[in-house]
């Protein structure tokens, strides 16, 4: 974490997640981010230091976790920030209705132990349901090398959302080894300009997979 510039994110898939972040809106224009998954909040810094002004929303299970880096990593000056304490998909019903969102950014899988109530198609239907008329929803996917879960999880996220795209290291897709693969979800048809100007940022070798191309992950 550096503190001095929070848009320095050292982390590769949060790097890429950055990068779809930066496509959500026009460059500065603040927008509204959930954040599901606290972790560091690398992402709810890079968001403050890049888009000033957004509203942002957290919410993390351990609640020792959001306690010690809210402590020892304190946010820019000037974020909005709400945080809460609890399961993602019960935090996101209790939610204020009114609170739309351009960003819902979900980080908790890590291996093929996902937790059942939220790696499904019913979750992702109710976290789109609260984006805006342009708004994505972010998954990074922490997987095994039988992509057992990403495959699972895109076929969940095609259910829910009109298109999806993923979004990784390009050796990732071989499924020759443990990563990241960080999936897009979007309220309208993907643009391949955004295929365009996501590999052009990296981090590098990087690969975007969309229709018959992520059929060949999913069988």
């Amino acid at each position: 974490m550096n503190l001095a510039d929070p848009s320095e994110i050292f982390y590769e898939y949060l790097r890429r997640i950055g990068h779809v972040v930066d496509l959500a809106a026009a460059p500065g224009m603040p927008i509204c981010a959930l954040h599901l998954g606290a972790g560091a909040l690398t992402l709810a810094r890079y968001i403050q230091a890049t888009r000033p002004g957004s509203e942002q929303y957290a919410v993390e299970l351990e609640r020792e976790l959001l306690d010690f880096v809210l402590q020892k990593l304190p946010m820019p000056d000037g974020t909005t920030l709400t945080t809460h304490i609890g399961d993602a998909r019960d935090a996101l019903a209790e939610l204020p209705a009114q609170v739309m969102f351009d960003v819902v950014i979900l980080d908790i899988f890590s291996g093929p132990e996902a937790p059942a109530h939220i790696a499904c198609r019913e979750f992702y239907e109710e976290a789109a349901s609260r984006l805006r008329p342009d708004g994505v929803l972010i998954v990074n996917v922490g997987d095994e090398p039988a992509l057992t879960l990403v495959r699972s999880q895109v076929a969940a996220l095609r259910q829910a959302m009109p298109d999806v795209a993923a979004f990784a290291e390009t050796g990732m897709f071989a499924g020759r080894y443990p990563g990241n693969i960080v999936l897009v979800g979007t309220c309208k048809p993907w643009s391949p300009d955004w295929t365009a100007q996501l590999l052009a940022r990296g981090p590098h070798p990087a690969s975007v997979l969309t229709g018959v191309e992520l059929d060949s992950i999913t069988g």
